[in-house]
């Protein structure tokens, strides 16, 4: 091999080692990438963001982002939002949103093991009432679209995993 190919080759390898170390490199890391553009962008500004690219069983895709400044929500009214938390503070309504967001919809699949008929719908209903469900005049339910990322971020947030 010439002089100048085996200059190259030692040039590349240089190169390739030095890309494993810096991966290797905890510092050149960034597990929070997230946080890292959050501050970024929000320049002075305290704020919160939760984001996620959701595919679930049945097939649907969902992304979402929303950012929200901390002020704004520790001065805001936070009895505004005690139906919707309530809504979501039982069993039974917990599990109805799981199963839906499973991919079953009607209101045959829900019943099962739920208990009686108007105990379904009374949840069902509350959940609805709060925005969590949807409900078509086919009797079936679905979590709306831009409920479903703060859904899941919720869950996660209590600890779910």
């Amino acid at each position: 091999m010439d002089d100048e190919r085996w200059a190259l080759l030692e040039k590349r390898l240089a190169a390739l080692e030095a890309r494993v170390a810096d991966a290797e490199d905890p510092r050149l890391r960034d597990d929070f990438w997230a946080l890292t553009e959050l501050r970024r962008r929000a320049e002075d500004r305290s704020a919160v963001l939760f984001t996620g690219s959701v595919t679930l069983p049945a097939g649907e895709h969902y992304e979402w982002q929303e950012t929200v400044d901390t002020g704004s929500l520790l001065q805001a009214d936070i009895t505004e939002v005690a139906g919707s938390l309530s809504a979501l503070a039982h069993p039974v309504r917990l599990q109805l949103l799981r199963r839906v967001l499973a991919g079953e919809h009607t209101v045959a699949e829900l019943a099962e093991g739920l208990g009686t008929s108007g105990q379904l719908y009374h949840h069902l209903r509350q959940l609805v009432a709060e925005g969590w469900l949807t409900a078509s005049g086919r009797g079936l339910y679905a979590v709306p679209a831009v409920r479903v990322v703060p859904l899941l971020t919720l869950l996660a947030a209590a600890g779910l995993r």
